[in-house]
């Protein structure tokens, strides 16, 4: 077999890993060998960890580590790729933590709060419940939802013939929750977006979604509500797992 060619692997900007613990030092690890191996490149990789102490950061060679709450750090980091723009950020990626809270919409709302202040926006329930055999609400109105009734793996990349069942992958998130949007709007319910952001495996185990979506996203949120009231569907998903909210603006 051929060596990988460096000139066609894919070239990243930035990618940002949430956490720089068990699962952030994985990743990382796991990038590392995919670059050694031709598999993909980066110009710049961001570990973001409120633990100063964390494994990563005993270990941060090639890596700029952030010692910062995520949430005070993504403020700060897409508000910055906003004002860039979609187009100039469309390298960057963010590998999420599968504990972190649902940072993008945590995000959003405050990006539509500095908007509009004083104006009436919340994490609204998302009512009707999706297809799938496992969804719970958390205590910030956050909707998670699976396909997996079991724990998966952390390296599983999803593949049409899911590990555990042996079966194929007849299931995949974002379909489901373009599928929840429509039929809500077939019963009267005005729900714009859905915005996703599909975090799906990139290299070596490693799962990502790109910035460039969630500044999309932003973009989404502000033309559906300058005029009206709103409710966008914002989700964090891969194939099998996901995070859900529903965005409430009220009429301005």
């Amino acid at each position: 077999m051929s060596a990988p060619d460096a000139r066609t692997a894919p070239e990243f900007g930035d990618i940002v890993v949430v956490g720089g613990g068990c699962y952030g030092s994985y990743y990382v690890r796991q990038l590392r060998r995919a670059r050694a191996a031709g598999v993909l490149r980066w110009r710049r990789l961001v570990v973001v960890d409120r633990d100063a102490a964390c494994a990563v950061a005993g270990d941060a060679e090639g890596v700029t580590f952030v010692a910062r709450d995520w949430t005070l750090f993504f403020n700060e980091y897409l508000a910055t790729a906003a004002s860039r723009g979609a187009a100039a950020v469309s390298g960057d990626a963010i590998v999420p933590s599968p504990l972190m809270p649902h940072l993008m919409s945590h995000w959003l709302v405050s990006r539509a709060r500095a908007r509009w202040p004083g104006r009436g926006i919340r994490i609204a329930p998302l009512g009707d419940a999706l297809d799938v055999p496992w969804q719970r609400t958390g205590d910030d109105g956050t909707h998670y939802v699976s396909f997996a009734t079991w724990e998966c793996p952390i390296n599983c990349v999803e593949p049409r013939t899911c590990p555990h069942t042996r079966g194929p992958r007849a299931w995949s998130l974002p379909m489901s929750v373009r599928t929840f949007v429509e039929t809500a709007r077939l019963n009267g319910r005005r729900i714009d977006g859905p915005a996703v952001f599909h975090c799906a495996h990139r290299a070596y185990g490693v799962g990502m979604f790109d910035v460039a979506d969630v500044i999309a996203a932003d973009r989404l949120v502000a033309d559906a509500a300058e005029s009206r009231r709103a409710e966008v569907l914002v989700g964090t998903v891969s194939h099998c797992h996901g995070a859900l909210a529903v965005l409430e603006l009220a009429a301005p």
